[in-house]
């Protein structure tokens, strides 16, 4: 074999682009007599191929993931560390904020009761998002934020959770876009804030499925962390827990690299053996900024209003007329209804876990 020329040192560029190209053409040539190879072995020894598979597995982020203790251990091998780390798991579960949906003690069949609103003055984007999210999850409702001071989210929280919704969810939007979501637990919390990016509505997606009104079904992926099943239980509860399986709908969120995928499909049985997927939409993706306990807090409630500064007259300003946190919902049985939260609203949160860039020491850093 005559010895390989370095393409490097040759200083005619074209004589040095056909040696380079010669040499390529020739590597390729014996990987592929090497497959050809391999390939006719492996047919008559279906194990080697077998092996093969199994030994050359890639590396990539995910299965090569700094271990984190708060990873969950698996159920299927509950001896040693493993069991007493369930045991406590399955305290935390039994005592959360979401145990009371898990237990069944409110009608599975009712979808629960989600309330959608915006930040103050969205645009017309963000109210085709939102209601894109109406038709997702079953129990939801959009009603349009008031405009004006005085409408925090932690008003319009007690507000909902005093007239039995069981989530508030707010489309943040910034440029006339949508950019963000905070999902808040009634009636107690915790309060979540996603970021938002990769919106494509359902018109947006060719060939895309029309959305019935039966319940889906929900698909969970990846969520190993403590603080990973806390979201995807968290998420659980924004749907009813029995489906309607002849919808044939499914929802997943997908969790990679700690971006959660949202994915709405219909599939179709093609024959026994085969499955057919056909998108509905919309599709987003969310990655987790922090986590807070209890309701969202208003700063300002209960502080001392600011001097007033009178140029002309004398005369004192009216007291402004109670309002309901949203327009075009009426309060005439707010008598009725105890809203402790709207009254009296947190003044400040305490944080269950907040994202910084210095958490994520390296690339195989994640925490769900």
């Amino acid at each position: 074999m005559a010895p390989r020329i370095q393409p490097s040192l040759v200083k005619n560029k074209l004589k040095r682009q056909e040696i380079a190209a010669k040499q390529k053409q020739a590597k390729n040539q014996q990987r592929l007599k090497k497959r050809l190879a391999r390939a006719k072995e492996e047919a008559s020894d279906p194990a080697a191929k077998k092996k093969r598979i199994t030994e050359n597995v890639p590396r990539t982020l995910d299965n090569s993931r700094e271990n984190d203790p708060a990873i969950l251990p698996s159920s299927k091998k509950p001896d040693g560390a493993s069991s007493i780390q369930l045991d406590e798991l399955n305290s935390d579960i039994a005592s959360d904020s979401f145990s009371r949906y898990f237990n069944f003690e409110d009608d599975p069949t009712v979808p629960p009761k989600v309330l959608i609103t915006t930040s103050p003055k969205a645009s017309k984007s963000t109210y085709d998002f939102c209601d894109e999210l109406v038709g997702v999850f079953p129990g939801a409702e959009y009603i349009r934020r008031k405009k004006g001071k005085g409408f925090e989210i932690g008003r319009i929280a007690g507000w909902a959770a005093g007239r039995g919704y069981k989530h508030l969810v707010v489309v943040n939007e910034d440029m006339k876009k949508p950019n963000a979501i905070t999902l808040v637990y009634l009636p107690n919390g915790p309060v979540a804030y996603f970021k938002l990016t990769s919106i494509e509505l359902t018109k947006q997606i060719y060939g895309h499925a029309r959305a019935t009104p039966h319940n889906p079904e929900l698909v969970l992926n990846n969520f190993s962390t403590s603080l990973g099943h806390g979201i995807g239980r968290m998420f659980q509860t924004l749907f009813p827990p029995l489906p309607e399986f002849q919808g044939r709908q499914v929802v997943t969120l997908h969790n990679q690299r700690d971006f959660l995928f949202f994915r709405r499909h219909r599939y179709a049985f093609r024959s026994p053996e085969k499955v057919a997927l056909q998108e509905i939409g919309p599709r987003f993706t969310l990655k987790l900024r922090w986590v807070k306990k209890g309701l969202p807090s208003v700063q300002n409630f209960g502080a001392a209003p600011q001097p007033l500064e009178i140029s002309v007259g004398t005369g004192e300003a009216k007291e402004p007329d109670h309002e309901s946190p949203l327009e075009d919902v009426r309060d005439d049985d707010e008598t009725k209804l105890d809203v402790p939260s709207t009254k009296n609203p947190p003044r400040d949160n305490d944080l269950l876990w907040q994202w910084k860039p210095e958490l994520e020491t390296t690339r195989r850093t994640f925490f769900l």
